[in-house]
């Protein structure tokens, strides 16, 4: 089951999801809806991610901010907060609206600012142990190292600020990256520089750079234009496999699990 609470993003997205499992995998039911009772009765799974406010106030909170000279990125900064604020109240709600229709199914859920938002989810729901917050970026950093070294995953810190130092920085999935994050993968090898015992984390550029970050960002032209633009020049079915965390205000999978 495709969950959104667009009708019109969800009826061609639905369409092709239609044709997608007619396909490739015509052994499994695929419907799709927007209406609550219907997307969660009886589920045993939900993979959620939600963009609350939408595409235009990710715009908002990422220009507004650099337009006076301060960090407003997706998840940090000023727009960060904006969004999280947002983002907060939004998924309290739909947590709520899955546990009245499958109150024991698994919520995995992927929606940004990611510790904002599970930290307000543990708040609300102490007890709900079915309740999984993830973020992909932790494991892309080790994968991206992992790639670095031409190996699998293993403790060679030493060679890899050694190869970051020399060679620069790049993510595993460097070829399907927009400027904007090679960019951000380019940071680690300054940060690396200034903090002579840590491998960063890509987002420390926010906190411990905010100034020249803010001075090199346009605040014409953000991430949030740059993911537009990369929405408007490809097809529906490659934004669906490649951006839906990018254009969805709310989007989920639903599913029931057969033994």
């Amino acid at each position: 089951m495709l969950f959104d609470i667009d009708p019109d993003r969800q009826e061609p997205i639905g369409k092709y999801g239609q044709i997608l499992f007619r396909e490739r995998f015509p052994e499994l039911e695929f419907s799709y809806a927007t209406d609550i009772a219907e997307a969660y009765t009886g589920m045993d799974l939900v993979f959620m991610q939600m963009r609350a406010g939408g595409s235009d106030m990710r715009a908002k909170d990422e220009h507004i901010p650099l337009s006076m000279g301060m960090i407003g990125q997706e998840t940090c900064g000023a727009g960060g907060m904006a969004y999280g604020l947002r983002s907060c109240v939004d998924m309290i709600k739909a947590v709520h609206d899955i546990r009245d229709y499958a109150p024991d199914a698994w919520i995995l859920n992927y929606s940004n600012p990611a510790a904002i938002v599970a930290e307000a989810l543990r708040r609300e729901f102490p007890q709900d142990k079915r309740l999984l917050n993830i973020c992909d970026q932790p494991e892309n950093v080790v994968r991206s190292c992992s790639r670095l070294l031409g190996c699998d995953w293993e403790d060679r810190m030493p060679k890899i600020r050694r190869r970051i130092k020399e060679d620069g920085f790049l993510p595993q999935d460097a070829e399907q990256r927009d400027q904007s994050w090679l960019d951000t993968y380019g940071m680690v090898q300054t940060i690396m520089n200034d903090f002579l015992d840590h491998l960063p984390n890509t987002y420390d550029q926010y906190y411990l750079y905010p100034e020249y970050k803010a001075s090199h960002l346009n605040p014409d032209y953000t991430r949030a234009d740059e993911v537009g633009d990369r929405f408007d020049a490809n097809s529906i079915a490659f934004c669906m496999v490649k951006e839906e965390k990018e254009i969805a205000a709310f989007a989920g999978f639903v599913g029931r699990i057969r033994s």
